[in-house]
C-alpha cells in the first residue's frame, strides 16, 4: 500500500494492490463498475474508490477517432437522467467524456479505444474464446459483426475485438470517394453508409470516414471488392445463369418454376424490376435475382451526355432509401447511377439506354411501330384533331418529351418510347442564339431554362447546352424555324420570333432577356415566348377584385407603385397586373408564381360580382363617414365612437384592445374597430391553400391556423377544408403596407425572410420588415395587443419595447420570476414598477371572450367563459383548482365548473400550453 493525491476526494488516498484488501460490493466512484486492483482506496473507510486508469484519465483527450474537437472528462451526465455511451450503448449517469458533437464515452471506453488508434494493444489480454464462452448476441466492438471461433482481444472490461479490426490501418483512399482519403472515425454524426445505405441510430463502433464531406462507409464495406458482383451485392450464395434467348423451351419452363418458387416476386436486385431471363438466380431459391445486363453494368460509367464527370453505380444516396431518375423522373430504391458533384441520379437501365443512343448502338433498342402487340393495353391510342393518333395517358417522347404520335419508333423492354427522328438528332451543333461555341446533346444536370421559350422546369429528356456558358436549348427550341409567327390572346398583333442574341426588358413581364424574344412591330413590343400567352384578366388570392394585364400603364400624379407581394418597385413602363378600382399594382411574375393562387378569367364580358359588405349605413356625416350602422353578426345598431365608458374594452372582432375610430353598441358591452367592421362577408386570402374563398363567422371557438391562438372572436372560415383564420391574423397579413405603434416606419410583409425579431429575439422565417431600417417583427409579435391586464397588477400593462432601467442589475419577470432580456419587449406597468414576459401576461387563453356561452358541452345548463381572480374553486372533473380559463355553470345555483383543458376537444387546446415563444 503507498500513499497518493486525493484526485479531487476530501481524504488521502491510498494505491491497493492486494485484491483481498478491497471489499466485495466496492465500485469505482468515477466508472461505477465493481472495482479491481490496481485501484486507489480512501484512506479513512468512507467507501470511496477509484481505479487506478480512472483516476489517472487526462481532465482532456485529443481522440485519434474524433480528431476536430477534444473529450472533456465531466463528473455528472451533460443531459438530465444520464447518458448512452456511444462506443458500447451502456447507460451511464457520472463521470463521462463528453463532446458537443453529442457524443459520449465511459471513461474505459474511451481509453480502450485511444490505444487500439494508438495500436497500444499491450492494454488489451490477447486470449482465445469459442463460442460457448460468448453470448448469443456478442459482437465485435470495432466492426459490430459476431465473433467468430478464433482469436481476439478481450479486456478485462468486456470488450471484444476481431484479430483484424485491431490491426485496421487509420487512414486508407477508397474509390468511391477520391477526394479525400478516409479515417478511421467514431460516427458521430450518425451518417447513414455511402455503400449499403444503411444508417441504424444504434449502430455504434468504427467506420472509416471524410467529415468535412460527410461520408461514411462501414469497415465492412469499404474491404468490399469493386469487381465481385456478389459482394457488390452483399449476397453469399454463387448464382444459376438462366439464358432464354439460346434456349427458348428452358426459358419458359424456368419462368414458371421461378415463379412457382418465389411466389411471384422475382425482382432485380440491383433495378428493382421483374426478373425476366437472362438473368441470373441464386442457386439457394433465396429470392435473389439479378438482370444479366445489370450485373455486367460497368461501376462506373462515362456518359456522352454528362462529359464533365463519370456516373458511379452505388445504393440509393439518401436517407429515405429513394431517388428520382433524372431521366424517366420515376422513383427507384435500388442501385443507381449517380454523379453526386451534380447530384444526377439514373436507373441502370436508363443510364445505359441513353448510352446506347449516344453511341448509335441502337441494336440494344427494339424496333417496333405503335400498333405492335408489344405495347401495353392499358395505353391505348386516341385519334388528334389532325386525324393523327397518340398514346392515352399523356405518353411522350423520352427525348423530346413531345405527344408519340402514329409513326415508327424505339421501344425497349423499360418502355422507353422515342421518336425516329430523335434517335438521328445530331451530336453537336451551331446555333444561332449561342455564337461562341456548338451546343452538344445532354442531360439538363443543372436544371437551367431554356434560352429560347425561358421554361424553368424540372425537364427531363435532352437538351443541346454549353455547360461553360450555362446556356441550355431544349430539341424543339433549337429546331424552330427563324421566320415562326405566333398570334397572340392577349395582344392585337401577332408576335414574330427574333433569333438574335441581345438583352432586352420583357414588354410582358418586366423581367430581363438576353436571348429569344418575339416583337411586335406595329406597337414596338418586345417580350418572352412564354408572355405571348400571358391572361388579359385573372383573378388573384391576393386581392379582392380582379387585375387586368397592361404592357404600360398610365399615371397621371407620378406615383410611385410597388408590388403588394414584394413591395418592390413596379415599372410601370412595362408588363404588370393592376386593379382600376383600388390602385393595387403587381408584378406578372410575383402574381403568377404560384397557379393555386389565380385563375384565369376566360369571358371578360362576364360582369364580376360585388363584394358583399357585413354592415349597413344607417346614418353618415358631412364628410360621408358612417356613424350609425348595422353590422350582420350583431342585433343591434352600433355607434361611431367616442365611447363615454372609457377604452379599457377589446374589441369582439380582433379582441385586441379598442382604439379610434371603432363602432360600440349602446345597449349592450359590443365594440368594433372600424376596420374589422368594415371587412367583407366573403373574402380571398393568400395565406391559405384552398381555392374556396372564406366566409366571416363569430361566436364559435377555434384554433386559428396562423397564430394558433384559441379564441371565439371574429374569424374566416374556409367553405372547403373549414380551417378557420382569426381576424387579427387576416387584418395583419391584407397585402399593403403596415403600421406599428412600437416603429415609426411601415412594415411589410414578407413569407420568407431569415433573420431575427426585435421583438422576441427568435429566428424568423417569415415577418414584418422594414424597407428603412432593420426592424424586423414575427407576426405573433406584431399582432401584441398594445396593453393588457394581469392579476398580477391592478393597473393596465402596457407593452414596452426597451427597458431602460439603468440602476437594475437583474431584469426578471415579476410573474414566472425567472430572468428576461431588457432587449425584448415585455409589459410593464410604471406606477407599480411591475414587468412581465409577454407570453406570461397573455398566458394560453388571453383571445377568449369572457362571459360569453360556449356550446357542445354534456351538462344539462349552458356553460360560461369565466376566468377567476381572487378565489379559485375545484374543478368537478380534475379536482385541482381553476387557477385559469374555466367553464361555469350559467345557473347560479349550480355550482357546476371545469377546468377548459378538462372538457374541450383536443383541437381547442391552446397550441402555446406546451411551447412558449
Amino acid at each position: 500500500m503507498e500513499g497518493s493525491n486525493n484526485y479531487g476526494h476530501q481524504h488521502p488516498l491510498l494505491l491497493i494492490l492486494n485484491e483481498d484488501q478491497l471489499l466485495n460490493v466496492a465500485k469505482c466512484s468515477r466508472c461505477r463498475e465493481k472495482v479491481s486492483t490496481p485501484c486507489f482506496s480512501c484512506a479513512e473507510d468512507c467507501g470511496f474508490y477509484l481505479h487506478k486508469v480512472c483516476a489517472e484519465a487526462p481532465l482532456e483527450l485529443n481522440h485519434p477517432f474524433h480528431p476536430h474537437h477534444p473529450l472533456l472528462l465531466m463528473q455528472n451526465a451533460p443531459y438530465p437522467g444520464g447518458y448512452m455511451c456511444n462506443f458500447c450503448s451502456k447507460l451511464g449517469n457520472e463521470f463521462v467524456y463528453h463532446c458537443s458533437c453529442e457524443l459520449d464515452f465511459h471513461i474505459k471506453c474511451a481509453l480502450f479505444t485511444f490505444n487500439i488508434a494508438e495500436n497500444n494493444l499491450k492494454e488489451l489480454e490477447h486470449v482465445a474464446l469459442q463460442d460457448e464462452e460468448l453470448e448469443d448476441d456478442s459482437k465485435c466492438f470495432g466492426c459490430r459483426e459476431p465473433l467468430a471461433k478464433y482469436t481476439h482481444f478481450s479486456p478485462d472490461c468486456g470488450f471484444n475485438l476481431h484479430d483484424k479490426c485491431a490491426e485496421l490501418p487509420f487512414k486508407l483512399n477508397l474509390v468511391c470517394h477520391r477526394e479525400h482519403p478516409l479515417v478511421l472515425q467514431f460516427n458521430s454524426q450518425r451518417l447513414s453508409c455511402k455503400i449499403c445505405i444503411e444508417s441504424n441510430e444504434e449502430d455504434k463502433g468504427f467506420v472509416y470516414g471524410c467529415s468535412p464531406c460527410k461520408f461514411v462507409v462501414h469497415i465492412e464495406c469499404a474491404s468490399q471488392s469493386p469487381l465481385q458482383v456478389t459482394k457488390s451485392t452483399n449476397h453469399e450464395h454463387p448464382f444459376t445463369l438462366f439464358n432464354g434467348h439460346q434456349h427458348p423451351l428452358f426459358l419458359m419452363l424456368n419462368q414458371e418454376q421461378l415463379m412457382d418458387n418465389q411466389r411471384g416476386v422475382n425482382d432485380c436486385s440491383r433495378c428493382g424490376e421483374k426478373a425476366s431471363a437472362p438473368c441470373f438466380c441464386c442457386a439457394e431459391h433465396c429470392g435473389f435475382f439479378l438482370h444479366k445486363v445489370c450485373a455486367e453494368a460497368p461501376l462506373e460509367l462515362n456518359h456522352p451526355f454528362h462529359l464533365n464527370h463519370p456516373l458511379l453505380m452505388q445504393n440509393a444516396p439518401y436517407s429515405s432509401g429513394m431517388y428520382i431518375c433524372n431521366f424517366c423522373n420515376k422513383s427507384g430504391h435500388k442501385s443507381v447511377y449517380r454523379c453526386s458533384s451534380c447530384e444526377l441520379d439514373f436507373h441502370i437501365k436508363c443510364a445505359l439506354s441513353t448510352f446506347n443512343i449516344a453511341e448509335k448502338n441502337l441494336k440494344e433498342l427494339e424496333h417496333v411501330a405503335l400498333q405492335h402487340p408489344l405495347i401495353p393495353i392499358q395505353h391505348p391510342l386516341i385519334p388528334t384533331e389532325n386525324g393523327d393518333e397518340i398514346l392515352k395517358d399523356v405518353s411522350k417522347c423520352f427525348g423530346c418529351r413531345e405527344p408519340l404520335p402514329n409513326y415508327t419508333h424505339f421501344s425497349p423492354c423499360r418502355g422507353f418510347n422515342l421518336h425516329e427522328k430523335c434517335t438521328e438528332i445530331p451530336f453537336k451543333l451551331n446555333h444561332v442564339c449561342h455564337r461562341k461555341h456548338p451546343v452538344v446533346l445532354q442531360f439538363n444536370s443543372e436544371r437551367l431554362s431554356c434560352k429560347i421559350c425561358c421554361q424553368v422546369t424540372m425537364r427531363r429528356g435532352f437538351v443541346y447546352g454549353c455547360s461553360p456558358c450555362k446556356f441550355v436549348v431544349h430539341i424543339e427550341c433549337a429546331s424552330q424555324s427563324p421566320l415562326q409567327v405566333i398570334n397572340s390572346t392577349n395582344h392585337e398583333h401577332p408576335f414574330t420570333l427574333l433569333l438574335r442574341q441581345v438583352p432586352f426588358t420583357c414588354d410582358g413581364c418586366g423581367t430581363e432577356g438576353n436571348h429569344v424574344a418575339y416583337t411586335c412591330g406595329t406597337c414596338n413590343i418586345i417580350i418572352h415566348k412564354n408572355c405571348i400567352s400571358l391572361p388579359r384578366i385573372i383573378k388573384s388570392k391576393w386581392h379582392d377584385h380582379r387585375l387586368l394585364h397592361t404592357y404600360f400603364h398610365h399615371i397621371e400624379d407620378f406615383r410611385v407603385l410597388r408590388c403588394l407581394i414584394c413591395h418592390y418597385l413596379v415599372n410601370t413602363e412595362h408588363g404588370s397586373y393592376y386593379c382600376s378600382k383600388c390602385n393595387g399594382i403587381f408584378h406578372v411574375k410575383c402574381v403568377m408564381k404560384d397557379k393555386d393562387s389565380y385563375e384565369i378569367v376566360e369571358n371578360e364580358d362576364e360582369i364580376e360580382m360585388p363584394i358583399e359588405s357585413s354592415i349597413i349605413v344607417i346614418e353618415s356625416n358631412d364628410a360621408g363617414e358612417a356613424t350609425k350602422i348595422k353590422h350582420f353578426k350583431h342585433m343591434h345598431n352600433l355607434m361611431l365612437g367616442p365611447f363615454v365608458g372609457g377604452y379599457e374594452n377589446s374589441c369582439d372582432g380582433c379582441m385586441l384592445p379598442i382604439s379610434d375610430p371603432f363602432y360600440y353598441c349602446s345597449e349592450c358591452a359590443f365594440f368594433l374597430h372600424k376596420a374589422c367592421a368594415e371587412l367583407p362577408k366573403m373574402k380571398n386570402v393568400w395565406h391559405h391553400g384552398c381555392k374556396e374563398p372564406l366566409a366571416l363567422i363569430s361566436d364559435e371557438a377555434f384554433l386559428c391556423r396562423r397564430c394558433w391562438y384559441v379564441t371565439n372572436a371574429f374569424a374566416y372560415e374556409c367553405c372547403g377544408c373549414e380551417g378557420k383564420i382569426c381576424l387579427r391574423c387576416v387584418i395583419a397579413l391584407t397585402p399593403g403596407a403596415r403600421t406599428c405603434l412600437k416603429h415609426e416606419h411601415p412594415l411589410f410583409y414578407y413569407p420568407k425572410h431569415n433573420g431575427k425579431c426585435n421583438a422576441c429575439g427568435r429566428t424568423t422565417q417569415a415577418a414584418f420588415c422594414c424597407k428603412d431600417c432593420n426592424f424586423v417583427l414575427h407576426l405573433d409579435c406584431f399582432s401584441l395587443p398594445i396593453t393588457a391586464r394581469h392579476k398580477c397588477d391592478e393597473h393596465l400593462l402596457s407593452l414596452t419595447d426597451h427597458d431602460d432601467n439603468s440602476y437594475s442589475e437583474h431584469y426578471h419577470c415579476d410573474i414566472c420570476e425567472e430572468s428576461r432580456d431588457p432587449n425584448h419587449w415585455f409589459y410593464n406597468c410604471a406606477t407599480c414598477d411591475t414587468s412581465a414576459h409577454c407570453y406570461c401576461v397573455l398566458e394560453e387563453y388571453s383571445f377568449l371572450k369572457l362571459r360569453s356561452l360556449y356550446e357542445g358541452n354534456d351538462h344539462p345548463h349552458p356553460l360560461t367563459i369565466v376566468k377567476k381572480k381572487y378565489y379559485y374553486p375545484y374543478c368537478d372533473k380534475c379536482g385541482k383548482p381553476c387557477v385559469d380559463v374555466a367553464l361555469e355553470c350559467s345557473k347560479s345555483e349550480c355550482k357546476y365548473i371545469v377546468h377548459w383543458n378538462c372538457v374541450v376537444p383536443f383541437s381547442l387546446q391552446s397550441f402555446w400550453a406546451w411551447y412558449k415563444w
